[in-house]
């Protein structure tokens, strides 16, 4: 019994003492202010989002910088380019790069002036817009024109490139003499046999074998023989036989191995320069007759 009433006595004292202690006092009124909510205002609240949408702003301009800058960068590339292009194709097709010379290169049988002549409707006519079909069909005309190449020289020049065919010989017809190429193609028709064309007898015609033969042989002869040609017959593709202007035949055969039966030739002619005969057949050893 008197254990209990010692307990009892002690819980009033318990009390007591919390109620005085000035420390517990402090503790709960700080924890009943905190619990208060702190008064806002609706400018308060619009400052804070404004603020962070400036923030968040800030961050995507940061992270975009890069991209951005190279976007900047192809735009203005390409818009140079553009621009350099399309003032470049206007230029090209404006007066400013007409025509107004016509230059021709590559000619020496042939007359320049009347080539030039005969592309005078090109004149004024923008470099880029020159009419190739007119320009061929104007060089038809010149049968000795093998082939051509135009080349266009700002602002005002036009060139024509040309390379003439080189005429092997002429072939007696009731027209008169044709000159001809290696191709058979005629290059020009005269009364009278040109001077320094030779003579060429095929029975076959331009079409055949023999004369394609004849002309490849004729077009490997060193200047000095060519020169003193005279005459080239052939009636098959292996018996071509030229005559020179000093009355000396020369037995070529075929057109096989040309080049060396030209040097086995000059060299003969040189060691014997009175010869009536020389077979270059086997052009590593060459009969004297």
């Amino acid at each position: 019994m008197r254990g209990d009433v010692g307990d009892a006595d002690d819980a009033p004292r318990s009390v007591a003492s919390l109620a005085a202690d000035p420390s517990l006092e402090g503790t709960a009124a700080d924890d009943a202010t905190d619990q208060e909510p702190q008064p806002t205002s609706t400018r308060d609240v619009w400052r804070a989002a404004r603020a962070r949408r400036k923030a968040l702003r800030a961050e995507i301009r940061r992270f975009t910088q890069r991209s951005r800058r190279r976007r900047i960068i192809w735009s203005s590339a390409i818009g140079a380019i553009v621009l350099l292009i399309g003032g470049s194709v206007a230029a090209a097709y404006s007066p400013l790069f007409a025509v107004q010379k016509i230059t021709v290169a590559g000619a020496s049988t042939l007359d320049p002036t009347a080539i030039e002549a005969a592309l005078g409707d090109q004149l004024g006519t923008p470099l880029a817009l020159v009419d190739t079909s007119k320009v061929k069909a104007a060089l038809l005309a010149f049968p000795l024109i093998e082939t051509y190449a135009l080349e266009a020289r700002p602002p005002h020049d036009l060139t024509v490139r040309i390379v003439e065919r080189t005429p092997v010989g002429v072939i007696r017809s009731e027209a008169g003499y044709t000159l001809v190429d290696a191709a058979g193609v005629a290059l020009s028709t005269t009364a009278d046999q040109p001077a320094g064309q030779p003579l060429i007898d095929v029975p076959g015609g331009v079409d055949s074998t023999a004369f394609r033969t004849a002309g490849l042989v004729v077009r490997s002869l060193p200047a000095d023989v060519r020169g003193a040609l005279t005459g080239v017959r052939a009636t098959t593709a292996d018996d071509v036989t030229l005559t020179l202007n000093t009355g000396m035949t020369v037995v070529w055969g075929s057109a096989e191995e040309s080049a060396l039966k030209a040097v086995t030739l000059s060299a003969t002619m040189i060691a014997h320069p009175d010869a009536g005969s020389i077979d270059v057949t086997s052009p590593d050893v060459a009969v004297v007759g």
